[in-house]
């Protein structure tokens, strides 16, 4: 891989003469992601690559493909939205697959580490604000200026969410319980249809002393209800228990909302924003059950997935308390 990518950065960055340090890190389910440096007469610059892995990649498709990501977060970058640089989309004649390089920015995206180290405490009071407006700055960007993405609905996921679910052949009482409120509860498609990140929560966020450094992992990048993004965040599991703190364990739904409509003419909806989260649980477990079944059929079947595949108990507790609350 370092030779490879050494051969690879001296065909764009001028100057360089390789890179040093390559390894892979840990996390990321769905893509490989390698830190390195390029190595440089003026200094060393930290380099990340996120690429397809062999045998599987995201959701087939559901994803917008690692040439839309680059594209977002150029977009996104040079819009003033926290976000990686990305310095290159890889080219066949590269012989390193699908992906890109892009800066290393420094920071934390663990969640135990952000919810519970002191080097965090002073940001933490901050992060439901700073996602707040973050998120308006996503869907304010233009949407003339996307590249093509998928247009999803309510009515469409939970179509979808239905058909994988009884392909799973894995009967959860729990998950029919919800795709029945689901639909009894579709508030019909959103006035406004924005770009939505589709996966913005604990672990795609670069986190500092200072707040929100970056956003991570567009993969799930569509047209769809703004509103999503913001029921998305708020879905238990990405509160690593913190459960009294509803936006990502470390801040209030009325404090995003506010630092929302700070940064934005577009208003909250609450109620669409806990129809998402509901959504957000259900699809959740059911992203956890086909981690499950892809470790067992294969060929990847590293610990991880099975690991986040027995998640999927958590979101039935989850849906049982939104759905059924004592």
């Amino acid at each position: 891989m370092q030779q490879a990518l050494s051969h690879c950065v001296r065909t764009w960055c001028d100057g360089a003469t390789g890179v040093i340090d390559a390894k892979r890190l840990s996390g990321g389910a769905s893509q490989e992601t390698w830190s390195f440096d390029i190595a440089h007469p003026d200094g060393e610059r930290g380099a990340i690559l996120r690429r397809a892995p062999q045998g599987y990649g995201a959701a087939p498709g559901r994803a917008a493909g690692l040439n839309a990501e680059a594209d977002l977060m150029r977009l996104a970058f040079d819009a003033g939205v926290p976000s990686p640089r990305v310095l290159y989309v890889l080219r066949e004649a590269d012989d390193l697959g699908t992906g890109f390089i892009m800066d290393r920015v420094a920071g934390e995206t663990i969640p135990r580490k952000i919810l519970r180290d002191q080097e965090f405490a002073a940001a933490r009071p901050l992060l439901a604000r700073q996602v707040g407006r973050v998120l308006a700055g996503i869907h304010d960007l233009p949407m003339a200026a996307l590249p093509a993405l998928r247009s999803m609905t309510a009515a469409k996921e939970i179509a979808e969410m239905t058909r994988d679910y009884r392909a799973m052949n894995w009967p959860r009482p729990v998950f029919d319980l919800a795709l029945r409120w689901l639909g009894d509860h579709d508030p019909g498609p959103s006035a406004e249809v924005t770009l939505v990140h589709g996966d913005f929560r604990h672990g795609n966020l670069i986190i500092g002393a200072d707040g929100i450094r970056a956003v991570l992992d567009w993969e799930l990048a569509h047209l769809g209800d703004p509103m999503e993004d913001l029921g998305w965040i708020c879905v238990n599991s990405w509160r690593f228990g913190g459960i009294d703190k509803p936006v990502g364990g470390f801040g209030t739904r009325e404090d995003m909302f506010a630092g929302y409509e700070a940064a934005t003419t577009r208003r909250v909806d609450p109620d669409r924003v806990m129809f998402w989260e509901v959504m957000g649980t259900l699809r959740w477990g059911l992203m956890c059950c086909g981690m499950m079944q892809r470790f067992r059929q294969g060929p990847d079947h590293s610990m991880e997935r099975a690991m986040i595949g027995r998640r999927s108990s958590e979101t039935e507790i989850d849906l049982l308390r939104l759905l059924a609350p004592r």
